[in-house]
Formats: C-alpha cells, sequence, structure tokens
C-alpha cells in the first residue's frame, strides 16, 4: 500500500523533479504546497503520512511551519528538503522534531531512503549530521538555565543567525556593516559561552529567541 506524501516547495521545477523521481516508489505525492499556510491547509484536508518541506520558501521560513506542524500533528514525520548545508538550520530542525533532513543536491537514493526510514517511524538523520548538532547540544552552558545579559542588537543578531543568515545576510537586513555584525557575533558567542553558530542557535531555540 503507497504512502502520502505532501511536498511544501515554492519552486515548480523542484515538485516536478520529485514527482519524477517518486514515479517507481510506493511513496504517492498526494498534495503540493508553496507556503506553510498552504501546507497546513494540505495536512487536514489530504491527510499525509509524511511532508517533505524547503526551508527558505518566498510563503516564510520551513523551520517555522516545521514548529507550528509540529504543534499540531506532533506524530507526522516532517523531512526537511534543502539546497542549503547549513548547520544552524540543522540544529534548529534537531530542536524542532524534524525527522532528517536532506540536502537538494542528494542523489535519489538517499532521499528516497530517508522517506522511508521516517515513514517507519525511525530518525532519518545521518550520524554527521547528529553527530554536530550533539556536540553543540552538550555544551554545558547550554544546559544551565542562565540569564545572559545581550544587548537589545546582539539579540536581533542572534535571531538572525539562527534563522541561518550568514554575517554579510545580518548586515544587510539590520542595516549596519559587515565588521559591526562580526564584533556583536563574537560578543554572543563570548557571552553565552559557546564556540560557534551551531551552539548559538541550538541556545537561541531553547531561548525561544527563535
Amino acid at each position: 500500500m503507497s504512502k502520502k506524501l505532501l511536498i511544501v516547495d515554492d519552486h515548480e521545477i523542484v515538485r516536478l523533479g520529485l514527482r519524477l523521481m517518486l514515479q517507481d516508489t510506493e511513496i504517492e505525492i498526494v498534495a503540493e504546497a508553496t507556503t506553510a499556510a498552504e501546507a497546513l491547509e494540505a495536512i487536514g484536508k489530504d491527510l499525509p503520512d509524511i511532508v517533505l518541506m524547503d526551508i527558505r520558501m518566498e510563503g516564510g521560513d520551513g523551520l517555522n511551519a516545521l514548529g507550528r506542524m509540529k504543534l499540531d500533528y506532533p506524530d507526522l514525520p516532517i523531512v526537511l528538503f534543502s539546497a542549503y548545508d547549513n548547520p544552524t538550520y540543522i540544529a534548529r530542525a534537531v530542536a524542532l522534531g524534524a525527522a532528517g533532513y536532506v540536502l537538494k543536491s542528494a542523489p535519489r537514493e538517499r532521499l528516497i531512503e530517508a522517506l522511508e526510514t521516517a515513514l517507519r517511524g525511525e530518525s532519518a538523520w545521518t550520524r554527521e549530521e547528529l553527530r554536530r548538532v550533539t556536540g553543540a547540544l552538550a555544551t554545558p552552558r547550554l544546559s544551565q538555565d542562565i540569564e545572559v545579559p545581550l544587548t537589545q542588537r546582539e539579540s536581533e543578531v542572534l535571531r538572525q543567525m539562527a534563522l541561518g543568515l550568514t554575517n554579510k545576510e545580518i548586515a544587510k537586513m539590520l542595516g549596519i556593516s559587515y565588521e559591526t555584525v562580526k564584533e556583536h557575533v563574537q560578543h554572543i558567542l563570548r557571552k553565552i559561552g559557546v564556540s560557534d553558530r551551531t551552539q548559538a542557535a541550538v541556545w537561541a531555540v531553547r531561548k525561544n529567541l527563535v
């Protein structure tokens, strides 16, 4: 018996490609959505067994959508499908309960294997992906509920870091110089007591900043 898949991606060529890739499998695409709002509507209407969702979409952030979906449908496996091998995306995806994370550059076999694994109710994360994030989760400062005196600007920069933006993108978003962003990032890492952006992203997720 085929399993029902909902695809959430704002690029038609990606959706068409996925249809071709999954043609001869037991996974049937029952619905497509281009935004988080459409996706939530499709879940209620088409009752998919699994969701495959992009992260960067015109209609909003797929990671925020993941958080909302897991609140309403905690048992629905959601696999993220992204062009970005971004450690902050991966950290947030793990923290928000994604079943797995597949790069758009990955071979067809990896995608099908991830979907089939998630459909069995198992984790479709690779050992390498989890190793990167579990290192961040194990950081002592992250496991303690310590108030950290971040300035308003530092909080804004941290929020954008946790959303996966680069320093250059943050500078453009906040209308400040690249050098200023670099300085803020260094201050944030020192204040939080972590050594990299992945750990900072985990901390931000746990503090509900994103």
